[in-house]
């Protein structure tokens, strides 16, 4: 049985609950993973792995502590996946609905015949997004690669080598954690999706992880925006095109 990780703030205690209720009625356990609040964070604690001059390089804002938070938690996970040596991990945020084909899902993870680090199962705000490739499973659900890696984490599974990679990759970082997996291309970590999704993000709930902040949100600077989007355009499209090659290659 997979590992599944449920990203959890303390204080969620109403969350936690709801995430036993939806997991127990599709016969999942998980395992809780204490999320970090970035509005309790110190300045020393933010600028451990938070790097201010990256982010004015890659970024078009400031990350709130909130934003902080969530990476660092996604970070916690991927470091738990390494220290037990799994194989892979679930890796989910509380805010999700889920059913019973998760079990599909997890059979066809574990039957893929070529390697793989990273497999979204949710959608951010459950939105579409053009499919480059796509391969045939079981119980008709299919491996894609997007045009572009999925927006959100809600919901991922993980690999030890996937995890193993992200965490050296991100020692400091100056992205929001999904937009830095988008940038697959120097994370070295390449990323699936899994459809249909058997995850769907809670669109009624507001991340906790994400929300609590101190400060507000500074406006985004359109021009440095817009370079940035043109320029990670032309990488992913590069990138993309060879993921796809390397994994028709390995699916032989």
């Amino acid at each position: 049985m997979a590992a599944v990780f449920v990203i959890n703030l303390a204080r969620s205690k109403d969350r936690l609950q709801q995430t036993h209720d939806r997991l127990a009625a599709v016969s999942l356990p998980f395992e809780r993973i204490d999320a970090v609040d970035g509005a309790l964070l110190s300045e020393q604690e933010i600028s451990q792995h938070y790097d201010i001059n990256l982010n004015k390089k890659n970024y078009h804002y400031p990350l709130q502590p909130g934003q902080i938070g969530c990476y660092l938690s996604h970070r916690k996970a991927w470091q738990t996946i390494v220290d037990r040596q799994l194989e892979y991990a679930i890796v989910l945020e509380d805010d999700f609905y889920i059913d019973a084909s998760i079990h599909h899902a997890i059979n066809n993870i574990e039957k893929l015949s070529q390697p793989w680090q990273l497999i979204k199962l949710a959608a951010y705000q459950n939105r579409p997004r053009p499919i480059a490739y796509s391969q045939a499973l079981n119980h008709q659900q299919r491996l894609v690669i997007h045009s572009k890696l999925m927006t959100g984490c809600c919901a991922t599974a993980i690999s030890y080598s996937g995890a193993k990679q992200l965490l050296e990759a991100t020692t400091r970082f100056g992205r929001p954690v999904d937009c830095d997996l988008q940038h697959s291309w120097e994370t070295g970590v390449f990323g699936y999706s899994l459809m249909p999704y058997p995850i769907l993000q809670d669109e009624e709930i507001k991340s906790d992880i994400k929300a609590r902040s101190s400060q507000k949100r500074a406006e985004k600077a359109f021009f440095k925006r817009k370079i940035q989007q043109l320029s990670a355009m032309l990488a992913n499209s590069k990138a993309t095109k060879e993921f796809i090659k390397k994994t028709q290659n390995s699916h032989i």
